[in-house]
């Protein structure tokens, strides 16, 4: 689409269209109820309007709507760039957590310091003492154990001696030294 150039063919289509607009403003306005106003400058600065209720009351409504949304974009953006922030964070958090998962699993452990070895094998000796002190309350509760075997009667207790070794794997990180 572009500018027709030829002037008298361009002040045809401009009549025609205008009343064509019009005319369609008018039908929106009554079909479906809607508050409509068309507004239309010709080239030579002539003035054409279609309101379907008041003109000024409806500019008016509507640079007051327009405000309200130039007032609240601020907000809008503010509160994106919080979530973006939010975002952010919880994908360190996360990305944190999943190393300390694999460290809890004994992978990863080459770039630990003594340290941070050292409040691993805190942490699963934490989980140990809380799974064994589990472990023989459960014993310890007939009708727990009971019900433990009417739920899985297939279900034969036995001790299982839990025994965790923390540190790094010896010949991975030391191949040439001998065996200990």
């Amino acid at each position: 689409m572009k500018r027709i150039e030829n002037t008298t063919s361009r002040q045809v289509t401009f009549s025609k269209r205008r009343n064509g607009l019009l005319k369609k403003a008018y039908e929106l306005s009554v079909l479906c109820d809607a508050e409509v106003a068309v507004i239309i400058f010709s080239q030579k600065g002539r003035v054409y309007e279609f309101s379907s209720s008041d003109l000024q009351k409806t500019v008016e409504r509507y640079r007051k709507n327009t405000k309200e949304v130039q007032i609240d974009m601020p907000h809008t953006e503010l509160y994106t760039e919080k979530a973006k922030q939010e975002i952010g964070n919880m994908v360190k958090k996360i990305e944190l957590l999943e190393v300390s998962q694999r460290r809890l699993l004994g992978q990863e452990l080459g770039s630990c310091s003594i340290e941070e070895l050292q409040e691993i094998d805190g942490q699963l000796e934490q989980s140990l003492r809380s799974i064994r002190a589990r472990k023989s309350g459960a014993k310890s509760s007939p009708k727990l154990t009971e019900a433990i075997r009417n739920f899985i009667p297939s279900c034969q207790t036995s001790e299982v001696e839990t025994d965790l070794f923390i540190g790094l794997p010896y010949k991975k990180f030391h191949p040439k030294l001998p065996d200990i």
